[in-house]
């Protein structure tokens, strides 16, 4: 690492010649080795959200685990996140899409953390890791169940360390029962819990899955839910304990209606396009120029729906009259609709469904999404400053507090990039760090990124 001191990495954005003190939007340390640079002071306190104080020991990869790290950090958690040597996570592979060749996957999942890299295989990195667990509060992983044991970093290992430790785990199918010990995906999950047989534009239509990884995004809100229900029983009382989900169960969990229906008839429902299985009219209509969704599903909205668009013959037609009567014929009245609607353009009808007071939206791709008032408003897609790539967006906080809001306040990582810092924080000397780095049990940083950073 020619030109670069233990310092420099404790430290990369302090002054030195030719460099740009600190990157924007991040205020520079105001004294000695391990000095937090963001609004914080020592490990496990930042200056906002919620969850200030909170120390969460991220041993997690890909989406679903990342996704409740980046939940807790945006609510003030100072979330350490411990990637493997060498490599690191591999979503820092995922490309394209890449920002002047940092991978936008990793960027987007992992914003709001620091980032260290350890070899847990070693005896040195797993020391480090013992000594981190000492001082946190919670530890996330999603390893297949049995590896982090076969380390000896299971919980069993680390509440010998710290007794109050929430362990946070998630798997494909959880700790117990007969797929325990499998490997598990979004995709598959997907197809075990349902979803993709009930999604799709009709009955007899071949699976689908439905577009964003619900079961990895799920899990991960799911277990943030868990840790956060954990950490005030700690509070309480001191005890931390083992908690974990799955991404199947988070897939079950999505399929509350298509249960209860399965529950009560005995009949597996089946994929029904953008129609709803227990109300209608409640799904998207076509217009002269598009669609929208309308959700026209109760008595009082059918029937000035009826009258809004010139059909009052609709709410009198007895296939119609009932929410009942509705979805036995709701292939006819997708029929009459849509006839109707097609008359006029998407504003044009979103202006008639404004004025009167009856649920209903248009249909935005992803960028028309972003570029949406509402969204701008509710602060959903800010910009953060990466050191490498520069102005990067990314998805805000969807609970706003107002006592102790949260937000994103910083980029993702550089691969190692916090290493030092956090290891001098726990209390290792300059020459024991440099030590570690020497011996492959930490990295320090890429030496390549901190200088494209200057």
């Amino acid at each position: 690492m020619a030109g670069w001191s233990l310092w420099d990495l404790l430290n990369p954005y302090a002054a030195r010649p030719g460099r740009r003190k600190t990157p924007p939007g991040i205020s520079a340390p105001t004294a000695g080795p391990g000095r937090r640079t963001i609004e914080e002071d020592t490990m496990g306190a930042r200056a906002f959200g919620p969850l200030q104080g909170m120390t969460v020991i991220e041993l997690c990869h890909h989406m679903a685990g990342p996704t409740c790290g980046l939940m807790l950090a945006d609510m003030g958690a100072d979330v350490i996140k411990v990637e493997k040597s060498p490599g690191g996570d591999d979503t820092r592979r995922n490309v394209p899409p890449a920002i002047n060749g940092e991978s936008a996957s990793f960027m987007m999942m992992n914003r709001n953390k620091r980032g260290i890299v350890l070899d847990l295989k070693t005896p040195e990195g797993a020391a480090a890791l013992r000594k981190l667990v000492a001082k946190a509060d919670v530890l996330t992983e999603n390893f297949r169940p049995g590896v982090l044991e076969r380390l000896g970093l299971g919980y069993d290992d680390l509440k010998k360390v710290n007794p109050g430790l929430i362990y946070a785990s998630i798997s494909g199918f959880g700790l117990t029962g007969p797929y325990a010990k499998r490997g598990g995906f979004d995709l598959v999950a997907q197809g075990m819990s349902g979803l993709m047989s009930i999604t799709g534009e009709r009955p007899d239509g071949p699976p689908v899955k439905v577009g964003p990884p619900v079961c990895d995004i799920t899990a991960g809100l799911l277990l943030a839910l868990g840790i956060c229900a954990a950490y005030s029983h700690r509070l309480k009382t001191g005890e931390g304990q083992r908690l974990d989900t799955s991404l199947m169960e988070a897939g079950i969990t999505l399929t509350y209606w298509q249960s209860t229906i399965a529950f009560a008839t005995g009949v597996a429902p089946r994929a029904m396009g953008s129609a709803h299985p227990l109300s209608a009219p409640y799904q998207a209509v076509r217009c002269s120029d598009g669609y929208i969704n309308i959700a026209a599903n109760t008595a009082r909205f059918w029937e000035k729906m009826c009258t809004m668009i010139g059909a009052p013959e609709l709410f009198a037609d007895p296939r119609f009259k009932t929410n009942g009567d509705r979805l036995a014929n709701l292939k006819e009245l997708e029929a009459e609709l849509n006839a109707r609607f097609e008359k006029d353009t998407r504003e044009a009808w979103l202006a008639k469904f404004e004025a009167e007071g009856i649920p209903a939206g248009p249909i935005f791709d992803i960028l028309e999404m972003h570029q949406d008032p509402q969204t701008i408003a509710r602060e959903m897609v800010p910009t953060v400053d990466h050191p490498v790539a520069g102005s990067v967006q990314t998805i805000g906080l969807p609970i706003k507090f107002q006592g102790t809001p949260g937000k994103v306040a910083m980029p993702s990582p550089l691969f190692g990039q916090h290493t030092a810092e956090v290891l001098a924080e726990l209390g290792y000397t300059e020459t024991e760090i440099e030590a570690l780095a020497a011996g492959n049990a930490v990295h320090l940083g890429d030496t390549a990124s901190r200088e494209a950073a200057e």
